[in-house]
């Protein structure tokens, strides 16, 4: 029997090819008895951006993320713990390195891996005997740095993500042997200090150690580490219990909301050890309680620090924006659900892009659904006391600073997972933006996969096909595309000719044999939705896989703080306040006909730029019918309750421009119906 279930396992390893050849697997599953994966990581530096995406990268460098020893020295410096000194030793310098390592490594770019490897190489030197690694000591208290918490659980989470993804991109094998050390120490000192003995942000965050632990055994092998998932899992926030069994999604600060970002992914990711479906169920009603009771429309919640609901003027953290991204990166690999697909291309598209300035150097501690004020006002915040009111402003170190140091890892670790390996050999387009990847398929065969698009802002998606490795002329295996619910239906065409058209909601595998040159195009039409189960029945617009908001013109300001203000919260900031009125309801309307009640309206030249994510540039536009409610007026320089039932017969009719949410800075993007 033994026998047997070897042999089932070997051949469960290998894939079968369109013409029939049995083939070895060109990337690794899950080793048994972990749960087979549906989508398989490639390794970093495998996907290439393109194209506005490209921008955004290159944007970057020249920008806070190339930049941050300069802009931020207090905390990045030479004087950083994880560098060795007596600075700050907890989170922020491994938060940058996190999103500085793969967009060096994407770029292919010297100057910011030179900046990585420091990071790296004294993490690795500083590993002890007994298997521990980073600062040893704590220091007294030093005004703007943390380091008091030396042996935290907590930012060594960070640390090993960075290590992970070094070795991804470089083999460099001392990251095996590191790791192994490591987690032999975690399993015969947790039981005595577990996660939660130092702070309690490790608790709920150890879902990133538990996804490095899994990473490590597929490599290694060594069964110790299933005891340790066990144990990791055990002394891990209950998010399973927290969803299924208890109210705290209904409530106000019942969880930190970069915790619940960070957090979702541990039942998924413990789902591979432990193959109990009902882990799997609960996650999907807890992704729908939190849209149900703190939803907002750009795919967010209200969480500013605290869970607060969903009135759209709540704040959106920004470090909850990028790691509910790469939450949900790692659900879509376990669990091949479509949904995480679209939720993270929402959230991509429509709340990333407006929550960091152009230039890539200031951002917004909170973001706001409707945001018509980006002012120095305190406002209904959970953090609001404690930043001088400086939560919404575009700054540095404004709000709070784990943002400035944070908000490095969305762009990269989305371009990273654009693509994915499959089980079956084959190449998975699974989220899309201009990009191409090289990999192995068809059991060893090199090729180059070309996405050509300006998706999101269109709906037409270009994949050329180039065989890489020399004297092959041909190649079978599977290509994994994904049809969006959004999408009535798709229209495929291979090299011109007519393939098949394909209803939303699925991933359609086009198995066959490939040449050189070979083309797929992908027309993905998009129409409108309207979605009117947000709060006080506010409707959102949805078009494709983005959101629209009210085209507000804007008025940017540029100030200084203060002497004493400048170590807290940095050199200046900008405030953003409205040139257009903002105070429209949408007129009521036959849902059954949208395309009549918005016009819809692309500038290709617009669509083409490399850069489109601002008030100028978007190429979208949609025209509506509204009206102005005078009693809908500022509060606290917010916008005011939205109000739930409106008839204002003798106010005129005017039509009002829509554009993208993520090209937006001010915005209404929760609307009230008009009668």
């Amino acid at each position: 029997m033994k026998q047997l279930i070897i042999i089932a396992l070997l051949l469960s390893s290998l894939s079968v090819s369109a013409s029939g050849r049995i083939a070895p697997p060109d990337y690794p599953n899950n080793r048994y008895p972990l749960v087979q994966k549906p989508y398989l990581d490639l390794p970093l530096g495998s996907v290439k951006a393109k194209g506005w995406l490209h921008e955004m990268l290159v944007r970057q460098k020249a920008g806070a993320s190339g930049h941050m020893d300069q802009l931020y020295p207090h905390v990045m410096g030479q004087r950083n713990g994880w560098l060795g000194g007596d600075g700050d030793q907890w989170e922020r310098g491994p938060y940058w390195i996190d999103g500085l390592l793969p967009l060096a490594y994407i770029l292919d770019d010297k100057e910011l891996q030179a900046k990585v490897q420091p990071w790296v190489e004294w993490a690795l030197e500083s590993q002890k005997a007994n298997g521990f690694f980073g600062p040893n000591k704590d220091y007294p208290h030093e005004s703007g740095i943390q380091r008091d918490n030396a042996h935290d659980w907590w930012p060594r989470m960070v640390v090993l993500k960075i290590l992970q993804q070094y070795y991804s991109a470089t083999q460099d094998e001392r990251v095996i042997s590191f790791m192994s050390r490591y987690f032999k120490y975690q399993l015969e000192t947790l039981p005595e200090k577990q996660l939660g003995n130092w702070t309690f942000w490790a608790r709920y965050r150890a879902g990133d150690n538990l996804d490095i632990i899994y990473w490590l055994y597929n490599i290694t092998g060594e069964t110790f580490l299933l005891d340790l998932g066990k144990l990791i899992h055990s002394q891990a926030h209950n998010f399973i219990h927290m969803f299924c069994c208890t109210d705290d999604l209904k409530k106000f600060n019942t969880i930190h909301c970069v915790n619940l970002a960070q957090g979702i992914k541990e039942p998924a990711i413990y789902y591979q050890q432990d193959s109990n479906k009902e882990y799997l169920h609960t996650l999907k009603k807890g992704f729908a309680d939190i849209k149900m009771f703190n939803g907002q429309a750009q795919g967010m919640y209200g969480g500013d620090e605290g869970l607060h609901g969903n009135n759209p003027t709540q704040g959106v953290e920004l470090c909850s924006v990028v790691e509910m991204m790469y939450s949900l990166e790692k659900i879509i690999g376990i669990t091949g659900d479509q949904d995480y697909m679209e939720h993270l291309e929402k959230i991509a598209f429509n709340a990333l892009p407006t929550q960091v300035t152009d230039d890539f150097m200031y951002k917004q501690y909170f973001q706001q659904a409707n945001q018509v004020m980006v002012t120095r006002h305190h406002r209904n915040f959970y953090e609001d006391t404690n930043h001088g009111g400086t939560d919404i402003v575009f700054g540095t170190l404004s709000g709070y600073p784990c943002c400035f140091s944070n908000m490095h890892q969305g762009w990269p670790k989305f371009v990273q997972n654009l693509w994915y390996a499959t089980p079956d050999n084959g190449l998975a387009a699974l989220v899309y933006s201009p990009s191409e990847v090289t990999a192995k398929v068809g059991g060893g065969i090199t090729v180059k996969m070309v996405e050509d698009t300006y998706y999101p802002m269109n709906d037409k998606i270009r994949f050329t096909l180039n065989i890489e490795t020399k004297r092959i002329k041909t190649v079978s295996f599977p290509f994994h595309i994904r049809i969006p619910s959004w999408c009535e239906e798709a229209v495929i065409t291979i090299n011109n000719q007519p393939y098949r058209t394909v209803k939303g909601n699925v991933v359609e595998v086009i198995d066959r044999e490939w040449s050189t040159g070979d083309i797929v195009e992908l027309h993905m039409p998009m129409g409108i939705q309207i979605d009117d189960t947000w709060h006080e029945k506010s409707i959102t617009v949805q078009r494709g896989p983005l959101m629209y908001a009210l085209k507000i013109e804007e008025e940017w300001t540029k100030k200084d703080f203060t002497d004493n203000e400048k170590k807290q919260y940095g050199e200046s900031y900008w405030e953003v306040t409205p040139k257009t009125p903002w105070n429209y309801g949408i007129l009521q309307f036959d849902k059954n006909k949208t395309k009549e009640v918005f016009q819809v309206s692309v500038n290709e030249e617009k669509m083409k730029a490399a850069y489109f994510w601002n008030l100028e540039n978007a190429p979208i536009e949609m025209k509506v019918k509204a009206k102005t409610i005078p009693n809908w007026k500022l509060y606290n320089e917010m916008a005011g309750p939205i109000p739930f039932s409106v008839r204002w017969e003798n106010e005129p009719v005017k039509e009002i421009t829509l554009i993208p949410y993520g090209c937006t800075t001010l915005r209404v993007s929760q609307f009230p119906v008009v009668r």
